[in-house]
This record gives C-alpha cells, sequence and structure tokens, in this order.
C-alpha cells in the first residue's frame, strides 16, 4: 500500500522526496486518513464530506498549456488555450518539489478509457487522502497484476496547499492548471476543487485521440437493453447526469467518452454528479448512490450530519463523485456500440428554445461548434446567476484543437452510422429567468425516452424559422402546449424580441469560425429585423 519512507518520487525530471508514500490505499484508509487529518467528516449517510474552501467551482483563467513544438501550431491558441513558457513549468516543477520535500503522499494508478485499445495510463498524486479517493472513485482502477508492471503515460500532481506567486511563478493568480502535453505532466495548485484534476485529464484526452481517429466527447452515455446507445451533449446544469441516469436504461458513463470505429467507451471509472436540489423520487439513482466510499463536496450538513442538498449557502456547484458500480444498472466495463441518438442539452435561460427539435446533420454540426447554453449558478468562480454562453463542443475549455476537427468527426460519425439528433431545452419556458419557470425535469425525461425510442418522429412537425429547428407538437408524457414555446408566453411579442436576440447572438456567435462549410452556416439561426 505504501512505498517506504523518503523514497524519491520521479515526476520525470523533477524529483519529489516525500515522508511516505501511499500508492492505491483502499477505501477504508483513505477514508480514515482524511478523517483523521481533518479533511472531511462522514455524514448520516457515511459519504466522506469535504470541504473546498475559498474555491468551489473551476477556474478556467487560471488553466494554461505549456507552448512547445508540439503544441505550437496544433493547440488552438486564445482566450481558452492560454500559452506557458517551458521554463517557467521547470521552475514550477522544482518548487513544488521543494514545497513537498518531507510530507505524505497519495498515489493514484489506473486507466484513463474503458476500451484496453484506446486508454492511458494514468498517475495521480495528491496532498490529501480525499483527493486520491476521489480520484479513486472517477478514473479506472488497476487490478493488482496490472499494477506490478503499471507506468504512466500520463501524471497528474494536485497540490491543494501549494499557492503561487503570480509576480514569480507566472500565473494569473495563486490558483494554476498547467498542461504539459509533451512530456505529459500536469500541475494543480492553489485550489481543492477537485473537478480540475478531471477536466485537466478530459483536456489531454482531447488533445491525444483525434491522431487516433477517436472523437473525445464531453457527454453522458447510456444504453438500453437492446443495445441501443443515447449520447447527452452539455455543460454543467443542463441535466446531462440526471437524464442519462435513466432506472429503464444502463449507464455507460456520465461525463466524458471517445467514439472509435469500434464504438463508444467512458473514459471514466466513475460520476461526478451536482446534487443541489438533489431529491430521491426524482433522481433515485444519484441518491442511492450517495454512501460509504462516495465524496461529497460542499454539501451543507445539519447537526445530525444530515445532507441539505437544498442548501447552497457555500455554493450551488455541490457535488458528488461515486464509483460506476454504486449505479446498480451500470455497464461494466463501460463500453458500447454506435450511438443510435444524440441529444444536445442546454439550459435556455432566455426561455426561447422550443424543449425538444430535430436536427439535420448539418445542424447537428452546428449547434455542437455553437454548444450555446446558460451557465448555471456555482460551476464557475463569479456565476451567481444564469448567464448566456458558447462553448464549442458543449466543452470549449477543454477542447485544445480547433473546433472545427471535432465537429468534422462529429459529422462523419453521424451520417456513417444513422444516428438521429435533437435538441433539447432543459431550461425555462413562459418566459425567461426570473419570470418563467424551467422544465421539470420529469417533462425532460419523457422527451428524452420519446427521442431515444423514435417515438417523437410519429409527431408532427412544424418549421421555427427563427432557430431554423425542426418541432413536434406532440410527445407522450408532455402537455402539448409547453413544445410551443411562445405559445407559453403571457405576452407573445415580447417572445418574438426574445427569440430574435438570441438567434443574433447566435449567428454573432458563428462568425468566429472560418472557412466553415456553407450548408453547416445556412443550418443555424436566421436573423429577422
Amino acid at each position: 500500500m505504501d512505498f517506504s519512507n523518503g523514497e524519491l518520487l520521479s515526476i520525470n525530471s523533477y524529483a519529489i522526496n516525500p515522508s511516505r508514500i501511499y500508492r492505491n490505499p483502499a477505501v477504508d484508509f483513505l477514508v480514515k486518513k482524511a478523517i483523521e487529518q481533518g479533511e472531511g467528516v462522514l455524514a448520516s449517510n457515511n459519504a466522506l464530506t469535504v470541504y473546498t474552501g475559498k474555491y468551489t467551482g473551476r477556474s478556467p483563467e487560471d488553466k494554461f498549456i505549456v507552448y512547445d513544438d508540439l503544441t505550437k501550431d496544433t493547440v488552438d491558441w486564445g482566450n481558452v488555450n492560454k500559452p506557458f513558457k517551458q521554463e517557467h513549468f521547470d521552475m514550477l516543477c522544482n518548487k513544488i518539489a521543494e514545497f513537498l520535500d518531507g510530507k505524505e503522499l497519495f498515489i493514484f494508478d489506473g486507466y484513463v478509457g474503458a476500451d484496453p485499445k484506446a486508454r492511458m495510463n494514468l498517475r495521480v498524486i495528491t496532498d490529501t487522502a480525499w483527493q486520491c479517493l476521489f480520484t479513486r472513485n472517477l478514473f479506472i482502477r488497476a487490478n493488482p497484476d496490472e499494477l506490478k508492471e503499471f507506468k504512466p503515460e500520463f501524471t497528474v500532481v494536485s497540490v491543494t496547499k501549494f499557492f503561487a506567486d503570480p509576480a514569480r511563478d507566472n500565473t494569473r493568480s495563486e490558483v494554476f492548471i498547467i498542461l504539459n502535453l509533451k512530456t505529459k505532466i500536469t500541475l494543480i495548485g492553489g485550489t481543492s476543487y477537485a473537478g480540475e484534476i478531471k477536466k485537466a485529464v478530459f483536456s489531454a484526452m482531447n488533445f491525444y485521440l483525434p491522431d487516433k481517429d477517436i472523437l473525445p466527447m464531453h457527454c453522458a452515455a447510456n444504453m438500453g437493453k437492446g443495445g441501443d446507445v443515447a449520447l447527452f451533449f452539455g455543460l454543467s446544469g443542463t441535466g446531462k447526469t440526471s437524464l442519462s441516469a435513466d432506472t429503464t436504461r444502463m449507464l455507460i458513463g456520465d461525463d466524458e467518452h471517445g467514439w472509435s470505429s469500434d464504438g463508444i467507451f467512458n473514459f471514466e471509472g466513475g460520476c461526478y454528479a451536482k446534487c443541489i436540489n438533489l431529491n430521491k423520487d426524482k433522481e433515485p439513482q444519484i441518491w442511492n448512490a450517495i454512501r460509504y466510499g462516495t465524496v461529497m463536496e460542499n454539501v451543507v450538513l445539519d447537526e445530525n450530519g444530515n445532507p441539505d442538498y437544498s442548501n447552497a449557502s457555500i455554493t450551488e456547484n455541490t457535488r458528488v463523485a461515486y464509483p460506476l458500480e454504486y449505479i446498480p444498472n451500470a455497464v461494466v466495463p463501460s463500453v458500447g456500440p454506435h450511438p443510435k441518438v444524440i441529444l444536445f442539452l442546454t439550459a435556455d435561460a432566455f426561455g426561447v428554445l422550443p424543449p425538444i427539435a430535430r436536427l439535420t446533420k448539418e445542424g447537428a454540426m452546428y449547434h455542437f461548434l455553437s454548444g450555446y447554453t446558460s451557465k448555471l449558478a456555482g460551476t464557475e468562480r463569479g456565476i451567481t446567476k444564469p448567464k448566456e454562453t458558447f462553448s464549442v463542443c458543449f466543452a470549449a475549455p477543454f477542447m485544445p484543437r480547433k473546433a472545427i476537427i471535432y465537429a468534422n468527426m462529429l459529422g462523419e460519425r453521424i451520417e456513417r452510422y444513422g444516428t438521429r439528433t435533437y435538441l433539447i431545452n432543459t431550461g425555462w419556458i413562459g418566459g425567461p429567468y426570473g419570470v418563467g419557470e424551467r422544465i421539470s425535469i420529469e417533462y425532460s425525461r419523457a422527451m428524452v425516452r420519446a427521442a431515444i425510442s423514435g417515438d417523437i418522429e410519429k409527431s408532427n412537425f412544424i418549421h421555427d424559422e427563427i432557430f431554423n429547428l425542426d418541432v413536434p407538437t406532440s410527445c407522450p408524457n408532455v402537455p402539448h402546449d409547453i413544445l410551443i414555446p411562445r405559445n407559453t408566453w403571457q405576452e407573445r411579442d415580447a417572445y418574438d424580441i426574445a427569440a430574435k436576440r438570441l438567434a443574433r447572438l447566435f449567428v454573432e456567435n458563428f462568425k468566429k469560425f472560418k472557412d466553415i462549410p456553407k450548408e453547416i452556416v445556412d443550418a443555424g439561426p436566421r436573423i429577422f429585423e
């Protein structure tokens, strides 16, 4: 379980001399250690509950990629992918190694990718027991025989107690997430938010996999008993995890997948679900997965240790991390055939997008490139109310290459395998945020099921001229009057104004893409004065 005291830990050429290294320790050990060290407490449901302090969401402005001969022409540099000099990375590595001298460290060795032909050997080094448990839950564990010969291909070092000095370390703040894609090392520090670990690994896979003709995707995936796979794209807060966790279907994964010539495979071995306002009746799979071995982040406990999932006093971005096998109908190993259906989820705070609409291949590529949603409170620092955003591929912060590379791969696969695609709005109807109401998860789930089963195709469709979408007029177990959003607004003129405003935002956003085929541009919303 642990290396001998004083053994040097090599991170490429950066030597760390810890007092003790715990390698792939058991759940019991990590839970006990975390409690002993004051990192967390057990809730009444026996989940380890931790509080991440100042940072309760991702810090996208503090993420960098090392600029070198591998990345200079392959990374889509800009506001999302910001360059970091190799010499500054080396200096920071040395400072971290010095900081960790004589300290206890925890190591997870395992895999990213359930498909053995596409997986990557992953090592995560942390300075807290709870982050090691988090990592153990989120990624794919190696068996004892595999660990004997295990050699990491990609290493993440997460040092929660080390804070950068921007003036000396050339970071933006005390927080840093720096990917060195050539040496395959990522440094994380200044923050305890564990989501930075998984998203750094996801970013790396998004860079490496296209060269293997594998499409990396920020999506959930589930499968019916007949092997029919559905993909769920969407940013945090759109319902991706909740809607994919369907008791009538088997879960492949809730967040990150690859699409190869063989089919779908999960990157991870666990789930990282939002649990604000978690309800046992509405989301039983997630509720029942929260038990011993699970990590709860920033969930408020009452005086008896009971989780109060409705309490957002710390953050609305409360999270729970649990292994995939905690879901009773999970697919293990988490692989599946080519998807029959793709669902793009958006939480439209304007309240103007239809709850469900059918997309052509070109429309799917347009909305994949656009990645529209409203960021919800707490998912990133500074977000306190819904904010409209366009995130390419529904994953802009994690996509190092040019978006068209991923979009072309998606379009090619949709055409090759005859995959049906739909846009589903899990946001507001009857008016914008603050006026209308959010679409119930029961209705969203009914629309998802109708799309997957094909029952939605039995409906009549009408064309929405503003958004250039085909909208059904009926759907099983959904009131027909909510399917046409204009009909849900008391003031129809106000709807028209809001819809045209959003259409203009789509068009203006799409101008940033260069050399996009006309048929894709024409598949998007239209501006009517």
